[in-house]
């Protein structure tokens, strides 16, 4: 059996830059499944792909499937014979169809009965008439949300596609594909190398579309030129460019022959907020901005360009002609929204709705300022910084430059913020309002940014909730677990004495008598209570951890926190399996009892021995660790209560607790419910699997 290299090339017009790599990876993985269903052998497959090309390479792909054995079974034996041996119609129209007569059929036994069944040899076919079809299968599984037609075909691709190439070997692979026939036509670059070539064999790609086409075909071979072209460019100037892995990418996805060039702006430009120009270079004309190594902006811009020019200059003086009306737009926006305060754009927001029922975004800023006073009253945070920034939020939405430039939101309120002479407490809280933006994105820096930033997103939560549109399956148009997960994070992280409880039923009392949904308070909490699930899941917290503490319903996220944490530690010590298997049998007998259970141990009903040392180790426990509970040293409250498991043990060895003396089996119930509560002060841990 001989093994060759096979190449299959999908020439196209543009393809979508954001989705490239996705695509090439969507392609190669449905590929090897193909080839993995066609049982071929094969080594490792590679992908490659360029503004205009989808291709896989397939290394040491055995020229041949083997052969194999395909069971058809047949219907069962009762049915397959009548009551006088004779094969029935069913028998006879089955073995009809697998090329045989009745007899020749064979018999297998499996828990269901005994059926017929016959066993057919399939030779394996050559695999070029197989690979036609299979990379039909793969194209045909890409994820392509809007396929188009072009000319008079009927065929749907992401793009117009002009050439499909297939070779095993030196072998051209014979199919049609998206309408096209397959040749060994490759079309290089546009403006360089040849326009076209043929290509005689799978191994000479992409080299030979490099060499010839200049085309370089390898997506990771071009992004990794463009990062360390750019970092040394920047380099060159002191500077640091600012390679995000998204830009990175798109940019990668845009050309086919990456040169990596510098160009610069006037630094009158530099009066403008930075995050507007570097919107404008980023966003618009996909430029790397570059810093200085105090990480401010440097007036020059890195870019990409697809083509070798013999005057380079002259594309780089292009690119300056064409960013130059863009960030004098944006100097304009800017000077111009100098011209009027902050605050006195609240008026304006009266025009701008944030939902039909509830209201303004104005509405929204005045709720905001009372949220975030009440917050930071609670938090030790300066109330009056945390209102006036509250009251401030949304004032920015209706400058120029954010209707320009949405993305600047939050940051053009803190340079006008500043501009105005408000205290940089209040700036940076309007501009931390939003974060965390993402999972893994920083937190507000300060307690009056955190109380504003909470308030933001739970103004919002109350609202919605309060109108009834829960988020369903995945349509969160609010963008509501995001926003909890949020509130979470910033207490949790910065442990914080806030309430869930206390802290939505403010929120919805601000909305008056908007909100219709009478239990608006009860979802929230028990949506930002399923966050938490989610949220611990993700860090690597285990389920039956994170549902002995919500046994307990805590509502105090740092509190949550602290109890999960407790638990996990837990169950790292020895004693911890023994006492959740004590718990699982106190809850067990404690729920099964119907019979009043008094509050207080009766010590003269305590038998001597492993009853009265357990009744001892309780009560000292009890006044002990209560201080701790206040305090919510949880885990030192487990650790101590670890050394329960002994006199725990010895009192379920020898102990009947359903005595028949009426007493003394109260008694005993009560000394179990004093243990049990013990442990319920932190979680339920009965609930935890061994």
């Amino acid at each position: 059996m001989m093994q060759k290299t096979f190449l299959v090339e999908i020439g196209t017009e543009e393809l979508p830059p954001k989705s490239l790599r996705t695509l090439a990876e969507s392609f190669a993985a449905n590929f090897i499944e193909q080839l993995d269903n066609a049982k071929l052998e094969h080594g490792e497959v590679l992908w490659y792909a360029s503004p205009r090309r989808l291709a896989l390479k397939v290394l040491n792909l055995n020229d041949t499937q083997p052969d194999s054995q395909i069971v058809k079974r047949g219907p069962a034996v009762s049915a397959a014979f009548d009551a006088n041996g004779k094969p029935t119609k069913a028998a006879e129209g089955w073995a009809r169809g697998c090329g045989i007569t009745v007899d020749q059929a064979e018999r297998i036994q499996t828990d269901k009965g005994e059926w017929l069944s016959y066993t057919q040899n399939q030779k394996g076919q050559p695999v070029v008439n197989l690979l036609c079809d299979m990379v039909k299968g793969a194209l045909s599984k890409l994820p392509i949300p809007k396929p188009m037609r072009w000319a008079a075909r009927q065929v749907e691709f992401i793009r117009p596609s002009h050439t499909v190439t297939m070779l095993y070997g030196d072998e051209l692979v014979p199919g049609t594909i998206l309408d096209i026939e397959s040749n060994r036509i490759i079309r290089g670059h546009r403006f360089m190398g040849e326009q076209e070539f043929t290509i005689d064999n799978a191994d000479q790609y992409p080299e030979m579309l490099e060499q010839r086409g200049k085309v370089i075909a390898d997506y990771d071979k071009r992004k990794s030129i463009i990062k360390q072209q750019a970092e040394q460019a920047a380099a060159k100037l002191n500077g640091k460019a600012d390679l995000t892995e998204s830009l990175l990418e798109e940019v990668s996805s845009l050309v086919e022959w990456p040169v990596v060039l510098t160009a610069k702006f006037e630094e009158r430009f530099l009066d403008v907020p930075a995050e507007s120009l570097v919107y404008t270079m980023k966003g618009d004309q996909k430029y790397f901005p570059v810093y200085d190594k105090q990480g401010k902006l440097l007036p020059n811009f890195i870019f990409v360009a697809n083509i070798e020019s013999k005057d380079p200059q002259v594309v780089i003086s292009g690119n300056e002609k064409v960013v130059r009306p863009r960030l004098a737009d944006a100097e304009f926006f800017y000077k111009t929204d100098l011209k009027q305060r902050l605050e006195d754009r609240l008026p304006r927001l009266e025009t701008v709705l944030f939902q039909q029922q509830l209201g303004t975004v104005k509405d929204k800023s005045l709720r905001i300022e009372s949220l975030a006073g009440f917050i930071a009253d609670k938090i030790g945070a300066n109330v009056e910084q945390a209102k006036r920034a509250g009251k401030l939020t949304k004032c920015d939405l209706v400058t120029n430059t954010v209707f320009e430039f949405p993305e600047t939101q939050g940051i053009m309120g803190r340079y006008l913020a500043l501009k105005d002479g408000e205290s940089i407490e209040v700036a940076t809280a309007i501009e931390e309002q939003y974060k965390p933006r993402f999972a893994g994105d920083e937190l507000p820096s300060t307690n009056v940014s955190s109380a504003v930033s909470i308030a933001e997103k739970m103004d919002t939560l109350a609202g919605i909730f309060g109108i009834g549109q829960h988020p369903k399956g995945d349509k969160d148009p609010f963008a509501l677990r995001r926003a909890a997960i949020g509130i979470l994070r910033i207490i949790v992280e910065n442990n914080l004495p806030l309430d869930l409880v206390e802290l939505s039923n403010f929120a919805v009392s601000l909305y008056g008598d908007k909100l219709n949904n009478k239990q608006v308070v009860e979802d929230i909490v028990s949506f930002m209570q399923g966050r938490f699930r989610a949220w611990y899941q993700e860090q690597g917290f285990t389920i039956d951890t994170i549902q002995a503490v919500l046994a307990l319903n805590p509502t105090k996220p740092a509190d949550f926190d602290a109890r999960i944490k407790a638990v996990t530690h837990f169950r790292t010590l020895p004693e911890a399996s023994s006492l959740a298997e004590a718990n699982k049998r106190v809850s067990n007998i404690l729920s099964k009892t119907e019979l009043m259970i008094p509050d207080a141990v009766n010590a003269s009903l305590l038998e001597a021995g492993a009853e009265g040392e357990l009744a001892m180790q309780v009560a000292v426990l009890t006044d002990k660790l209560a201080p701790y509970f206040t305090q919510g040293r949880y885990q030192q409250a487990l650790v101590e209560l670890s050394a329960l498991k002994a006199p725990v043990d010895a009192f379920f060895a020898s102990t009947m607790v359903m005595a028949d003396d009426e007493k003394i089996k109260l008694n005993r119930l009560a000394l179990l419910k004093k243990l049990q509560n013990l442990f319920l002060k932190v979680a339920d841990i009965s609930l935890l699997q061994s």
